[in-house]
């Protein structure tokens, strides 16, 4: 049985990935492990969730698609506007539950579902 334990983020805008992703329920801490960068790290289930500075020369990965569970998509799409994180988008009805795919501040595809 294999199951994922590691999802390690690279950005420019620590901060906003930071409010990003802590906006969906994810409780980050900032951590440096010996001589290493700062970054974040927070727990989502079993899985942990870090988000590193990038190189100033590398360009930030936007190929990458992640996809969320919310226990109450408008309020949340609701906090991330506020947060001026996203512009307003109004979830679609599926046979899984209320969908809406957005960017999140470096880019990357971020659905997120409430489920029926």
């Amino acid at each position: 049985m294999v199951s994922l334990s590691l999802i390690v983020l690279k950005t420019k805008q620590e901060e906003s990935l930071r409010d990003f992703y802590g906006t969906l329920g994810i409780e980050f801490q900032t951590e440096q492990h010996g001589t290493g960068p700062t970054h974040h790290a927070g727990e989502l289930g079993d899985l942990i969730m870090e988000i590193y500075p990038l190189n100033e020369n590398a360009m930030t990965d936007q190929t990458t698609r992640l996809g969320f569970i919310v226990e109450d998509l408008r309020q949340t799409l609701e906090f991330l506007e506020n947060l001026n994180l996203i512009e307003k988008k109004d979830p679609v009805q599926t046979e899984w539950g209320l969908r809406v795919v957005l960017r999140d501040p470096d880019g990357r595809a971020v659905e997120l579902y409430q489920r029926l």
